[in-house]
């Protein structure tokens, strides 16, 4: 992948993107068991809220609405949900229009209503959970925002973004200007991507954790649980020889869809492997050989330590 010179490559992280990230935790059901902060996280959090708003956000799905959200927020000027809040407000439905069409072809059917329905869940998401969310996270993540801006000055851009995602690739497509890297806790290990023609947002896993001081880092034991089947040590060796589609992987497993992406999913969240996107669409896979290396040194470098 050769960095375009037009395409601008950005990592960006603020208070505003982790309220987005954490919403977009609870409400992302099918989520919930891979998610590393447990689903017991998720019942928790709806202790804490109101039964009429736990019952709204039920309702809630990821779908296209939900997409122009992510997009509504890389957008937003402001780095809270007060300031998001007050931004929004002043919006009308034909601002919004006009905010959206250099990057989108299809609206909401009801933009008053796709605005009013952003202010009232973030306001309440707010006031429920996220300004009593723990503040470390926070500041971990300000942390890796400025680790990644720092690497970004010396590295090539296929091994920043590689680096950075823990494995992600893009190819920069015809009329991308923009790629937004943005570093995010609550959704760990797993990833959001979308793409809005000229511009790609990547809300990736950071690795940033509570972990025990004396044990292995919560990315290192996931790598060592992940090799623990042989279909996923099979794909691996597969993907020694080059990169293959999603279809060329389930034929060499002889294995169902389903069974085989959950599979891949595995290996990616442990980084073994590497996902090809074009825009929001994953075409490839690859190994990512370094991830097996870096591995082997952190183990052994824990068993010495006894």
């Amino acid at each position: 992948m050769e960095r375009q010179a037009d395409v601008r490559l950005e990592v960006q992280f603020t208070p505003l993107f982790e309220a987005l990230g954490s919403l977009h935790t609870y409400i992302c059901r099918k989520s919930h068991k891979k998610i590393d902060i447990g689903a017991s996280w998720v019942e928790d959090v709806r202790r804490r809220l109101a039964p009429e708003f736990a019952a709204a956000l039920d309702r809630y799905e990821i779908d296209h609405d939900w997409k122009l959200t992510y997009l509504l927020v890389a957008l937003c000027p402001a780095e809270d949900i007060d300031g998001f809040l007050a931004w929004l407000e002043r919006k009308s439905a034909g601002d919004l229009y006009e905010l959206f069409s250099p990057y989108i072809k299809q609206f909401p059917e009801r933009m008053g209503d796709f605005r009013d329905r952003a202010l009232r869940v973030f306001s309440e998401w707010n006031r429920q959970y996220f300004r009593e969310a723990d503040p470390r996270i926070i500041g971990m993540l300000e942390r890796e925002e400025r680790d990644r801006r720092a690497a970004l000055t010396r590295m090539p851009a296929e091994t920043f973004i590689d680096e950075t995602t823990n494995g992600l690739m893009f190819k920069f497509t015809p009329g991308l200007e923009r790629l937004l890297l943005v570093p995010q806790y609550h959704f760990q290990p797993m990833n959001v991507v979308y793409s809005y023609g000229r511009l790609t947002i990547c809300h990736y896993a950071a690795r940033v954790y509570f972990d025990e001081p004396d044990f292995l880092s919560t990315p290192v034991y996931r790598m060592i649980r992940c090799l623990g089947e042989k279909s996923r040590l099979k794909i691996l060796r597969y993907l020694h020889s080059g990169s293959r589609t999603f279809i060329e992987i389930v034929r060499h497993l002889q294995l169902s869809k389903g069974i085989t992406h959950d599979h891949l999913s595995k290996l990616r969240m442990a980084g073994m492997i590497r996902a090809h996107f074009e825009g929001e669409s994953l075409t490839e896979y690859s190994l990512r050989p370094e991830a097996l290396e870096l591995m082997q040194r952190q183990l052994m470098d824990y068993i010495r330590q006894a």
